[in-house]
């Protein structure tokens, strides 16, 4: 008997039991979410009928029975295939596949299985305890964000970073109701620090943008910013894959407790408010209930952690008002979701960066030196490109050299060509560099 078989007599004799216990056919009907023609056609059949009933299904035709030989072989070959892809290659290898759902090719696939015994593989992981960390050496950091509602009824997105000692599970969590920036991201870790009062040998992280600027076959390169805080505080970093528990995993506990525990239904006031309640919960609950794995209090053990740290001291944090950002090929910038274009040349390679600058509802483009390039306005809507017509005009080339260029085409006549390009540029000075780029090509 199949599993499927299985299950039908079970409901057969639930539907059965039900009726003697004098439960009207619609009642059992909805109880058991079954159509009421079904209900009452399996009360009408003894056990006798029902198992020819169950026969009869078995040999019925199926839809896609001319195609058992291929999904046979395709199951032996390859024991793991789930369904979706056994349907597109049916697709694949017949022209005339009948346009049949998903759930069809399932339950064949299923009967197929079921008929060969030919159960599907997965691949598993092996996962073992891991130890635990000495006093001081590790902290893990994790990012998490969530809505609140406000006092009117609307929501609210709020941001926030935790960290967390890897052996006394002593925890911190700052909010911030903006998305984080590597500063205020390095501005958290100070605020943990001084919460912990030391500082860990290596602390983990995903690899998040915030903190890592690109790769380089498999070398991580940080941030300007970050990676100048690292060596300032004189920690270790490690960055693995997200939702790796192996890694990780106990930062990712603490990232669901806050959401679970703290956040949960709380009442936005603002910002300060919420990181003071967030102290006090910590202090309160997070950090003075026993952990549910290693059974002892976060606070108590990390009286005895924090001798193995080393020490905090207080340091002045001096940002640079300047974002970096990427050049990207298209000589465009992507900030807040919106892109912003750049004077043609901007990009030259891979490394080509400008910073930027937010003040008030204007974005500004400064070069490396911090000269400023072009100013844009914010835009409010994501996905957008803020265009300025003036980039896509080449601008490398000098005024003076332009009119000496064009000059020389005239030949013999270039003196006298000279004056009159320096007439045009008198009279269009705004636009003189279309106009000689006009000339010139009107001459080629």
């Amino acid at each position: 008997m199949t599993k499927k078989d299985f299950n039908y007599w079970m409901m057969y004799h639930e539907i059965h039991r039900l009726n003697r216990s004098g439960w009207s056919i619609r009642k059992i009907s909805e109880y058991l979410v079954l159509n009421f023609r079904t209900v009452s056609n399996y009360l009408s059949m003894s056990e006798d009928d029902f198992f020819k009933h169950l026969e009869k299904q078995a040999k019925r035709l199926k839809k896609l029975d001319r195609y058992e030989e291929f999904v046979k072989s395709k199951l032996e070959l390859h024991p793991e295939t789930p369904s979706a892809q056994m349907h597109d290659w049916l697709k694949e290898y017949y022209h005339d596949f009948p346009g049949v759902c998903p759930k069809t090719v399932f339950n064949f696939v299923l009967y197929v299985r079921q008929k060969y015994s030919i159960p599907q593989q997965y691949g598993h992981r092996e996962f073992f305890p891991v130890e635990e960390m000495e006093y001081g050496r590790q902290a893990q950091v994790d990012f998490g964000e969530t809505s609140l509602r406000t006092a009117d009824g609307r929501r609210k997105k709020i941001y926030f970073f935790c960290m967390v000692l890897s052996r006394s599970r002593q925890k911190y969590v700052f909010y911030c109701d903006v998305p984080f920036t590597t500063q205020i991201s390095i501005l958290a870790h100070e605020k943990a620090f001084e919460y912990f009062q030391g500082i860990v040998q290596e602390v983990v992280y995903d690899q998040d943008k915030l903190f890592i600027h690109d790769e380089n076959y498999g070398d991580l390169l940080l941030t300007k910013e970050f990676k100048a805080y690292v060596a300032q505080r004189g920690f270790n970093t490690h960055f693995c894959r997200k939702a790796d528990p192996q890694s990780k995993g106990k930062i990712e506990n603490v990232v669901r407790y806050i959401k679970q525990n703290f956040l949960y239904n709380r009442l936005f006031i603002d910002i300060d408010t919420l990181n003071s309640q967030g102290m006090q919960w910590l202090s309160r609950t997070a950090n003075a209930m026993p952990h549910n794995r290693t059974l002892k209090i976060p606070f108590n053990e990390w009286q005895i952690e924090v001798s193995y740290l080393k020490q905090y001291v207080p340091m002045p944090l001096e940002f640079d008002p300047y974002i970096e950002r990427c050049v990207r090929k298209d000589n465009t910038i992507a900030f807040k979701s919106s892109f912003y274009t750049l004077p043609q040349g901007t990009y030259q390679n891979k490394d080509s960066v400008v910073l930027l600058r937010q003040m008030d509802d204007k974005l500004h483009c400064f070069n490396k030196s911090k000269e400023l390039i072009c100013v844009h306005t914010l835009s409010m809507e994501k996905g957008k490109v803020i265009r300025n017509t003036d980039h896509k005009r080449d601008k490398r080339q000098k005024i003076s050299q332009l009119l000496e260029e064009i000059a020389d085409l005239f030949g013999p006549s270039s003196p006298q060509a000279m004056i009159f390009l320096k007439k045009v540029h008198q009279l269009k000075p705004r636009y003189v560099r279309d106009q000689l780029i006009c000339i010139r090509k009107t001459i080629n």
